[in-house]
C-alpha cells in the first residue's frame, strides 16, 4: 500500500494557503495513495516531525511540546499556539519520542520513548475490520471502516477545552459530555471550569461550574440563538443552537455557525467556542466573549449567576479587581501544583483575612497561591515592571446598588406586611359583620312579640314568618330584571314586576349604579307585606268622581292602621321615614298599602328615638324636628301622615303653594286658618 502523504516539520512553519497541501499531494505521493489528513492501518505514524492537515487545510493533528512536555493534539491553523483537542491532556510525554499509529490489528494508540513506554489506546477494533483515521475540515478525528463507511470512534466524542460545531454537549448514549477548561493558560491538564448541559427535568440549561459547583445558568433555550439568561444575538456571534432528545439516555446539545466555510477569499475562516483557563468562553475566530467568570463572582445573582457559598465579612458589592500596587501586612503561599487563579480568588474569598493574590502563582508553571493580608495594599499608577494583584474591594457603585436594592427589598417587604394585614382586618371586620347580622337576623325571627290580626285586617293573613329570597330566585322572579317587566324608576333604581315560585307577585326594587345616596341607606329588611308600588293622586277625570267621602275616609283610615302596625304590633318597631301620598298603593278596591320602605329604620325593644346625620326623605313631609336636627320617631311618620291627611281632604299638593302674599304651602295655609279661626 502507497505511504500516506506526512508533513514536515519544517512545513508546517511556512504561512499555509489553499494550494499548498494539494500542490505536495500531486508531486509528492502516487495518484493511488492516502490524502495527507489520513492514518493508515501499518502505515507511516504521525510524530514530532509529521503531523496530519485536514483536506482544506483548516486543522492539524500532531504532537507540540510547552513547559509541561509534549502532547498530541489537533489546532487550528490560524490560531497556532493553541489546541482545541488533546489526547493525553493529563499525561504529558516528558520527550519528543511520541507517536500515534493504527496498527494491524485495528488500534488507534500513542506511545513514546521508542515504544518502551506505556501505550495509550485510543480505540481498539476487536473484528479486524478494513480501517482508517482521518482528520476532516469540521475539526474532527475519527477512526472508520473503509468498507461501510461507518464512524466507530472520533474525537468529537471526547472534548477537551473547545466546542465545534456538530460536536455534542450534554448526554450521549448515556455518557456525559462537556468542555473543561485548561488548569492554566500553558498547562493544559483538566482546570477549574466546565461547560455543560443538564438535561434534568424542569431545568434544561446549559451551566458553568468551577470545581464542579455551579456559578452560572442560562436558563431555559427561548429561540436557537437565545436562553433566559443568554442572548447570543447580544454578542454578535451567529450562532443556531439546537437540543436533540434521542431516548432517555440521549438528551444533548449542538450548534451551527454561518461562518464555517472554507473559501479562497476568506481562508481559514471557521468558529469554535473554546473555555479558556480563567472562565472565558469565547469565540476562537472573532475574538468575542460570549460569557466569563468574572461577571458571576461572589455575591452577584444577576444574569443567572449564583451566589457563592462565603463568610459573614464578604458582603454584596465585594469582588476582585486587578490593580498595580503594593501589600505590607504580610502574606502566605500555598504551592499546590493543581490550583490555578481561579482556585486561589476562591480561597481568598472564603478567608476574611485575605485582601488579594499573585496574579504569577507560586510554581514556575504559574500554579499555586499567593495570598497577601487583607488592610495593607497601597495602590500605585499603572506602569510597567510594577507587580500586579487580584485585589479584594468593595466597588463603590456596586456597594451603592447593593443598598439601593437593600432599601428596596426592606420597603416591598413592609409593604407586603401592611397590605397582609389590612387584608387580615378586612376579613376579621367581614366575619364580624355576618355574625352580627345573624344575631340580628335571629332577633327579628323572634316571635315574642305577636301582633292582633284582628287589629290588622280582616283576611287573617298576618303571618310573623320572615320570608329569605335569593338572588337566584330574584331573577328568575323578574327574568333577568327584563325591561318588559320593569314598572318604573325612582331616585334609588328601576322596579321590576316579578312572579314568585308560589305564584305570588311582587315588585322588586334594584339598586341603580348611578345613585349617588349612601349604600348604607338599602341595607333594610321588609318584615311585613305593606304591598310594592306607587300610589299618586288620580288625575283622569273619569275616575276622580269614585274618591267620595266614604273612600277617601277608608284610605286614611287603611293608612292608619297600616302605621299602627308598623310602630306598634310589629316584632320591632319600624319608622317609614319617607310617609307621602306617592308611596301608597291602592288594590282593585281601593285598598291602601305602604310601599317603598327603601328608608326605612328599625328600632331596638326600648328604643322611642333615634338621630342621623344624613335626614333622608322628602322636604314637605318632613317633621321640623327631622328636617332639623336629624331626630326621628314615630312622631315623625304622625307629621308625614299628617300632611298626608291634609292632602287626602283638600285635593291639594302640599308643595304646591296657596297663592297669598307671601305665598304659602298646604301646611302653613291650614295652620294660619286655624289660628284666624280661633
Amino acid at each position: 500500500m502507497p505511504a500516506a502523504q506526512i508533513r514536515s516539520r519544517a512545513t508546517r512553519k511556512r504561512t499555509l494557503s489553499i494550494f499548498i497541501p494539494t500542490v505536495l499531494l500531486l508531486f509528492s505521493i502516487p495518484s493511488s495513495s492516502l490524502a495527507a489528513n489520513t492514518l493508515t492501518q501499518g502505515g507511516p505514524a504521525v510524530n514530532s516531525s509529521a503531523t496530519l492537515v485536514s483536506p482544506n487545510g483548516l486543522f492539524t493533528l500532531g504532537f507540540r511540546r510547552s513547559a509541561a512536555g509534549s502532547y498530541l493534539g489537533i489546532w487550528y491553523i490560524n490560531a497556532t499556539s493553541s489546541f482545541f483537542w488533546i489526547a493525553n491532556r493529563d499525561f504529558p510525554i516528558r520527550d519528543e519520542s511520541g507517536s500515534l499509529s493504527l496498527d494491524q490489528d485495528g488500534t488507534l494508540k500513542l506511545t513514546y520513548s521508542g515504544g518502551g513506554g506505556a501505550a495509550v489506546n485510543l480505540y481498539s477494533d476487536s473484528r479486524r475490520r478494513r480501517l482508517i483515521a482521518t482528520l476532516d475540515d469540521t475539526g474532527n478525528f475519527a477512526v472508520s471502516d473503509v468498507d461501510s463507511g461507518d464512524s466507530l470512534w472520533q474525537s468529537f466524542d471526547s472534548p477537551t477545552n473547545a466546542w465545534f460545531p456538530g460536536m455534542k454537549l450534554g448526554l450521549v448514549s448515556g455518557e456525559n459530555r462537556k468542555v473543561t477548561s485548561w488548569l492554566t493558560e500553558s498547562i493544559p491538564a483538566a482546570g477549574a471550569f466546565t461547560l455543560e448541559w443538564d438535561p434534568t427535568a424542569g431545568k434544561e440549561e446549559l451551566v458553568m461550574k468551577h470545581r464542579g459547583v455551579t456559578f452560572w445558568t442560562s436558563g431555559k433555550q427561548l429561540t436557537p440563538n437565545r436562553f433566559t439568561n443568554l442572548d447570543l444575538r447580544l454578542q454578535r456571534v451567529n450562532y443556531n443552537v439546537s437540543r436533540v432528545v434521542a431516548g432517555p439516555n440521549s438528551d444533548y446539545l449542538t450548534f451551527r455557525a454561518s461562518t464555517n466555510e472554507y473559501s479562497s477569499t476568506n481562508q481559514l475562516s471557521f468558529t469554535v467556542v473554546r473555555l479558556r483557563y480563567d472562565g472565558v468562553v469565547e469565540d476562537v475566530s472573532t475574538r468575542i466573549v460570549i460569557l466569563q467568570s468574572e461577571d458571576c463572582h461572589g455575591n452577584g445573582t444577576e444574569n443567572g449567576c449564583r451566589r457563592w457559598d462565603g463568610p459573614d465579612c464578604r458582603r454584596s458589592g465585594d469582588g476582585f479587581q486587578i490593580l498595580w500596587g503594593t501589600f505590607s501586612l504580610g502574606q502566605w503561599v500555598d504551592g499546590n501544583s493543581n490550583m490555578s487563579i481561579s482556585d486561589c480568588k476562591e480561597q481568598c474569598w472564603r478567608n476574611c483575612e485575605c485582601g488579594g493574590i499573585s496574579l504569577d502563582g507560586v510554581n514556575r508553571n504559574g500554579t499555586g497561591c499567593r495570598y497577601f493580608r487583607s488592610g495593607g495594599f497601597v495602590q500605585l499608577p499603572n506602569q510597567e515592571g510594577e507587580d500586579r494583584y487580584h485585589v479584594m474591594i468593595a466597588g463603590e457603585s456596586q456597594a451603592d446598588t447593593s443598598n439601593a436594592s437593600r432599601i428596596k427589598w426592606i420597603a416591598v417587604s413592609v409593604t407586603a406586611a401592611v397590605a397582609v394585614l389590612i387584608f387580615a382586618l378586612c376579613i376579621l371586620w367581614f366575619q364580624r359583620r355576618c355574625k352580627l347580622r345573624e344575631r340580628l337576623l335571629a332577633e327579628l325571627m323572634a316571635t315574642n312579640a305577636p301582633s292582633d290580626g284582628d287589629e290588622m285586617g280582616d283576611d287573617g293573613d298576618q303571618s310573623h314568618n320572615l320570608k329569605i329570597y335569593s338572588a337566584a330566585s330574584i331573577m328568575i322572579a323578574t327574568d333577568s330584571f327584563s325591561p318588559q317587566n320593569k314598572l318604573g324608576e325612582g331616585g334609588f333604581g328601576p322596579v321590576y314586576k316579578g312572579k314568585l315560585s308560589e305564584g305570588r307577585e311582587v315588585a322588586v326594587k334594584r339598586l341603580s349604579k348611578r345613585s349617588d345616596q349612601e349604600v348604607s341607606t338599602f341595607q333594610v329588611k321588609t318584615l311585613s307585606l305593606c304591598a310594592c308600588g306607587s300610589l299618586t293622586h288620580n288625575t283622569d277625570e273619569t275616575k276622580r268622581v269614585q274618591l267620595d267621602w266614604n273612600k277617601r275616609f277608608n284610605i286614611i283610615e287603611g293608612i292608619a292602621q297600616g302605621l299602627l302596625y308598623l310602630h306598634k304590633y310589629s316584632r320591632v318597631t319600624i319608622i317609614h321615614r319617607d310617609l307621602k301620598v306617592s308611596n301608597i298603593l291602592l288594590d282593585e278596591n281601593l285598598n291602601p298599602k305602604i310601599s317603598d320602605f327603601g328608608m326605612a329604620r328599625i328600632f331596638k325593644t326600648n328604643t322611642s328615638e333615634a338621630n342621623t346625620a344624613k335626614p333622608v326623605g322628602t322636604y314637605g313631609y318632613m317633621s321640623p324636628e327631622y328636617a332639623i336636627k336629624g331626630t326621628f320617631s314615630t312622631k315623625s311618620d304622625v307629621f308625614s301622615f299628617g300632611v298626608m291627611l291634609l292632602e287626602i281632604v283638600s285635593g291639594k299638593k302640599n308643595y304646591n303653594l296657596i297663592p297669598l302674599d307671601p305665598p304659602i304651602d298646604l301646611v302653613e295655609y291650614v295652620s294660619y286658618e286655624l289660628y284666624s279661626y280661633y
